[in-house]
């Protein structure tokens, strides 16, 4: 091999290196693809200059642009959404995908007979509290770069995500979070930035703050002991907002985790950078 070959294969290789090596470092981390009821899709959407507008079930969807000028949009699914073909639509035109079916198990409970058959008092209570809720899910602020997130709290997941729920044998929701225990008073942190758009102590889910994290994702921390926050206020992954409790409905200290995206509730699991509880 010639002295001058081996100089320009070596550039050659070196230069080939550098480019993947900045590929790598310009990687954008996305969620877990997980395509069933309470799950995230994540759908190619092609190059182009501007930014997709892309709706689903009525709701606005996050889009991430890759350094290669591709788009993705990284669609939330209802946990009530019926398996089977659906649709985005993605600048007014339809775009198709299918949604598989998910065999989610059930957890019956017993919890306080006020908390099953409300009176008329605290089902007014509940109504109202419901559409502060839903409005703080709906939320889509400004689009930031997408962040893995971290465990809010390390403990025994005590409830997955997904369960088909009965309390005092009546039929309820499909629990639309994890619920993570750990002793009254334990902190509980952002699992990555964003804004606290809303806090209060509700009927149902006690002392609760909810964390914009941009672009229609919204998690929401329930039970809480104590709120250490106000809204408005900007938080830095891993700082810490508020301390396990019991209140609301609940059977012990423990803290229900939701993570919603597109005005769907979906598994937090599939946005952990570790899966592995700490």
């Amino acid at each position: 091999m010639s002295k001058r070959f081996t100089v320009i294969f070596r550039y050659g290789l070196l230069a080939c290196l550098t480019a993947f090596i900045s590929t790598i470092s310009h990687a954008i981390e996305l969620p877990r693809e997980h395509r069933i009821p309470g799950g995230i899709a994540i759908i190619d959407l092609g190059t182009q200059a501007e930014t997709p507008v892309v709706t689903f079930n009525g709701q606005h969807v996050m889009t991430v642009k890759h350094p290669d000028g591709h788009w993705q949009a990284l669609v939330g699914i209802p946990l009530h959404q019926t398996p089977g073909q659906t649709q985005l639509v993605v600048d007014d035109q339809p775009h198709p995908f299918a949604i598989s079916d998910y065999p989610y198990k059930e957890q019956r409970l017993t919890v306080a007979r006020k908390h099953v058959q409300l009176s008329d008092k605290n089902l007014q209570r509940v109504r109202q509290e419901k559409q502060q809720i839903q409005a703080a899910f709906q939320q889509h602020s400004a689009s930031q770069p997408f962040q893995r997130f971290d465990w809010p709290v390390a403990g025994p997941l005590t409830s997955p995500f997904g369960l088909k729920r009965f309390f005092n044998d009546q039929p309820r929701k499909p629990h639309s979070g994890l619920d993570i225990a750990a002793p009254t008073g334990t902190p509980i942190v952002a699992p990555a930035s964003g804004t606290v758009i809303l806090t209060g102590d509700f009927f149902f889910n006690g002392n609760t703050v909810f964390i914009d994290h941009g672009a229609g994702l919204i998690s929401m921390y329930c039970h809480l002991d104590s709120i250490q926050v106000e809204q408005g206020a900007q938080l830095q992954r891993g700082q810490s907002f508020g301390t396990i409790g019991a209140t609301g409905r609940v059977t012990g200290p423990h803290l229900h985790w939701s993570v919603s995206l597109n005005n769907a509730r979906v598994n937090p699991r599939l946005l952990l950078a570790q899966d592995k509880q700490p």
